[in-house]
């Protein structure tokens, strides 16, 4: 893709990598429906979905979430990754390729735009009103792709638990076998990714490795871990059905949750829902540290009487350990 070639300042940085961005569908509940929000940048007079280059070290979530609340004044919170755009921007040894990903966002909690030298004017409008003011078609392509999530009602943040040593070398109970150094780094890592999604709930496998890497997250919500036995290896391989109905019934709660699990159950799990909605994925990975972002919406084929999970897997998105 060549669109917008003139949108960026010539990088000089390495020629050999690609710009690497992030940006979003900032998004509400408006009174006529959902609004998503547009910037007009005057230095190119155009209309765009808000994005920027990634600072050393960032992540593609982190910079997102920063660049909304650079160019809007607004918080967020993240939801399901979108799209991965390409496209060719000027530089000073011709032209270079720039890959930005693009992330739902739900507006959250106060903000107000100011105007200022990146962006002077900012409007909240209806999906396809937006669709006809954004001036390139890759934004577009990204503002379809939002179109089609919705309707969803919650977001697991499925984790698998950060390193915690070699089994062989901890003589006690391995339930309390706890995080290494290493994996101490990657808590620490995935610390700062998780709150970027706005939790509301945090569940873990009764393992102190799987409470040790997401306790950071309960803390600072103020909340207790809930442990469920059945997102331990043990019981889970006993019954793989009730694991993805425990799972299940988190989703239909609505919001967004943390689950943290061992990567005996991940693989599994996510086939199955997987399987059960009709998604086709690739390989089903499941790193230490690593996070699986899974998006429901509600389930057409539930009965309504209230006797089982009411949400079905929409969208499952992996994100790799957050330490290079």
């Amino acid at each position: 893709m060549t669109e917008n070639p003139v949108t960026d300042e010539i990088e000089t940085d390495d020629p050999a990598q690609p710009i690497r961005a992030a940006g979003a569908v900032l998004w509400r509940d408006g009174g006529n429906g959902t609004e998503v929000v547009l910037v007009h940048r005057p230095r190119y007079d155009d209309w765009s979905l808000p994005k920027g280059k990634l600072d050393p070290g960032e992540l593609a979530a982190h910079a997102a979430v920063r660049e909304i609340e650079e160019e809007t004044g607004y918080s967020c919170a993240l939801g399901r990754p979108l799209l991965q755009v390409s496209y060719e921007v000027p530089d000073a040894a011709g032209r270079r390729p720039k890959v930005v990903d693009y992330f739902t966002a739900k507006l959250r909690g106060g903000g107000e735009f100011a105007p200022n030298a990146e962006v002077d004017e900012l409007r909240w409008l209806p999906v396809e009103q937006a669709h006809q003011v954004l001036s390139y078609a890759q934004d577009r392509r990204v503002l379809d792709a939002f179109a089609e999530s919705l309707p969803e009602i919650a977001t697991v943040l499925l984790v698998r638990h950060a390193k915690a040593g070699k089994r062989s070398e901890w003589a006690g109970d391995d339930v309390f076998r706890p995080l290494s150094e290493s994996g101490e780094r990657q808590r620490d890592a995935l610390h700062s990714l998780l709150p970027l999604f706005g939790p509301d709930e945090v569940y873990s496998a009764p393992r102190v490795r799987c409470e040790q890497t997401v306790a950071p997250t309960a803390e600072d919500l103020g909340i207790k871990i809930t442990n469920e036995a059945l997102f331990a290896e043990e019981s889970y391989s006993a019954d793989p059905d009730a694991g993805v109905r425990a799972l299940l019934h988190i989703a239909a709660r609505g919001g967004t949750s943390v689950v943290c699990s061992q990567g005996g159950v991940i693989p599994d799990l996510v086939t199955r829902l997987a399987d059960s909605a009709g998604l086709d994925l690739d390989e089903v990975l499941s790193r230490k540290g690593s996070v699986w972002v899974l998006s429901f919406r509600p389930d057409a084929r539930a009965g309504g009487n209230g006797s089982g999970p009411t949400a079905r897997l929409a969208a499952a998105h992996y994100l790799a350990d957050p330490l290079p």
